[in-house]
């Protein structure tokens, strides 16, 4: 589906009953919308938004939009709407570069509509017998043939494991589970990052030889001038 306002074939199809509408306080308004399909549209399916936008303008500058949108989906042919059908790879855990645990599936759509997915995520048999979920997982609409990556963010506190993990995703009335053992591990560290305490004895070292450096330049200056003053034998 286009960005923001840009119109594709199904868009170029819709016709709202009206453009404007001013409804008084508390009123409510109801706007016919007309979808017309061309004869010789071809089949498949097509996606496509319907919004409704109020706009104004707060002071001099600073312009206030709100915005509601309805979704539309058209399947075009014969054969009732193509069928849904989707895949979730095996699970996967790491860590985010501050330290939180995720839990990852790449999931792609083997179907022939677009899928909408959420679900929800249960770790178990974690160390100490620990457990948790269900946690939230969602992913944005994802189109025939595309793939996605389902990332679950978790509570930075929780241990590395094992943990056995099940995570559980639905498209209206097509689901599909997946289950395995994560492990989270440390954090990533970054590349060509120096280690503080390496950086800490370098300067440490350097601190020390540039004392040692200056003490030597005294002491030379020093025998020079008793040198100087001694009498000649």
């Amino acid at each position: 589906m286009p960005p923001g306002r840009t119109e594709n074939e199904l868009s170029s199809w819709i016709r709202v009953d009206r453009a404007e509408v001013e409804p008084a306080p508390d009123e409510e308004a109801v706007l016919p919308v007309t979808i017309a399909v061309p004869e010789r549209a071809s089949a498949g399916e097509r996606y496509a938004v319907v919004w409704a936008e109020m706009a104004g303008v707060d002071g001099q500058s600073v312009r206030q939009v709100g915005r509601a949108g309805v979704r539309v989906y058209l399947s075009v042919g014969p054969g009732g709407e193509p069928p849904s059908s989707f895949d979730i790879g095996p699970l996967g855990g790491s860590r985010d570069a501050d330290g939180s645990p995720v839990v990852s599936a790449e999931v792609r759509n083997t179907g022939r509509r677009a899928l909408d997915l959420a679900g929800e995520l249960w770790l178990s048999d974690g160390p100490g017998g620990l457990s948790v979920g269900p946690v939230r997982a969602e992913a944005s609409t994802l189109a025939p043939g595309d793939a996605t990556t389902v990332r679950v963010p978790l509570d930075r506190r929780l241990p590395d494991g094992p943990w056995a993990a099940k995570l559980d995703l639905a498209s209206g009335w097509t689901k599909r589970s997946t289950s395995g053992t994560v492990t989270f591990g440390g954090a990533p560290v970054v590349a060509g990052g120096a280690d503080p305490s390496s950086q800490a004895l370098t300067g440490g070292f350097v601190a020390s030889g540039l004392v040692l450096a200056l003490f030597g330049a005294y002491a030379y200056r020093r025998r020079t001038r008793l040198r100087a003053a001694m009498p000649a034998a």
